[in-house]
């Protein structure tokens, strides 16, 4: 993916920018982490920290594409109440709504980002908690932001469910027992389809016409070994990818052919931690884990069989384990990954 920028190097603007490799040092360790999706905030993510204690924090950041620093904003960087699990900015490329960051934990917030003559500032919009008898609740394990219908969020819970949100009227829309055992993340595959993976082995498909019932497209061979992490592939919903607790492989699923992975990605040297469909090519997948790799792969060949199995077709090695990578959904040459106290972007071209 490429090397950091040299100064002193002559070239032109162009020819700076793609340098490839621009890292932010935090002040604390990083766990959940996103990019913006307005076209109007390029090179903007936000951080959160992973703090064994109940304050944590959050920092809206930004690269300077001028002098290739990423700058936190003071003003925009607020306290949260426990470490984030994950973070997500509204799926709004077009400007239409307000500035939101989603973040979950004990509960699923709202935060409001404005930038007004009056200062910039982020306010806390929405606190929602989806144990209607009790002011406690499940910790939420992860979310996803519905692309196709950005009023929906969904959440997976330890407490076995999925919550289906309207965040609009602020109301529960669906709250489903999805698993047998805590489920640890959740995909949208379209405006009213889920799945999600659980620490019982296996990934469900949901569909919220017909609520009673769901699919189970894979389990995993071994009895109770957790599924940790779900992608859903935007650009080929007939596609997801999953990451079984404390393996270096990644199966890829086809749902149209149930149990049956259509690949296993078996390149890492440790267990994978994150995975990241391309966001505008339906056979490119990023996966990163504990041997410090971000390795990228094409699975236009997936369907046949490779001798010694699939190799990636691009490595880049980080200075520490990998915890979290998100690929930019509004600026698709950008790859984003976290690793201790460290944010780095990649563009990957």
């Amino acid at each position: 993916m490429g090397a950091s920028s040299d100064p002193n190097q002559d070239g032109s603007d162009e020819q700076q920018r793609r340098s490839e490799i621009y890292t932010y040092e935090a002040p604390w360790h990083i766990y959940a982490m996103n990019w913006s999706v307005r076209k109007d905030k390029k090179y903007r993510l936000a951080i959160a920290s992973l703090l064994e204690q109940y304050p944590n924090r959050v920092e809206i950041v930004q690269l300077d594409d001028s002098t290739g620093e990423i700058r936190s904003d003071p003003t925009l960087s607020f306290d949260h109440p426990y470490p984030p699990t994950k973070l997500i900015f509204i799926p709004d490329k077009e400007c239409q709504r307000p500035d939101l960051l989603a973040s979950s934990s004990d509960f699923l917030r709202l935060w409001q980002i404005s930038d007004s003559d009056s200062g910039r500032r982020v306010e806390l919009k929405s606190l929602l908690n989806n144990n209607r008898n009790s002011e406690f609740s499940g910790p939420l394990t992860s979310f996803d932001w519905n692309e196709a219908e950005p009023r929906r969020i969904g959440t997976s819970s330890i407490d076995t469910t999925c919550t289906i949100w309207d965040i609009e009227k602020e109301v529960v829309d669906t709250q489903l027992i999805a698993h047998d055992k805590e489920v640890y993340d959740i995909a949208w595959g379209g405006v009213g389809v889920f799945a999600s993976v659980s620490a019982d082995g296996s990934v469900r498909v949901f569909d919220l016409r017909d609520k009673e019932h769901s699919t189970i497209i894979y389990e995993s061979s071994e009895p109770d070994t957790p599924l940790v992490r779900l992608g859903w592939n935007k650009q080929d919903p007939r596609y997801m990818a999953t990451i079984i607790m404390d393996s270096s492989k990644v199966v890829v699923l086809d749902i149209r052919f149930p149990t049956l992975p259509v690949v296993e990605l078996q390149r890492h040297q440790a267990s994978v931690n994150a995975i990241a469909w391309a966001p505008h090519s339906s056979c490119h997948i990023c996966t990163a884990g504990d041997d410090s790799q971000a390795l990228i792969w094409d699975l236009s060949s997936m369907g046949q069989p490779v001798e010694g199995g699939l190799d990636p077709i691009l490595a880049y090695t980080a200075g520490a384990e990998i915890e979290q990578l998100q690929w930019s959904s509004s600026q698709p040459d950008w790859v984003a990954i976290a690793f201790s106290n460290k944010l780095q972007i990649l563009r990957d071209k």
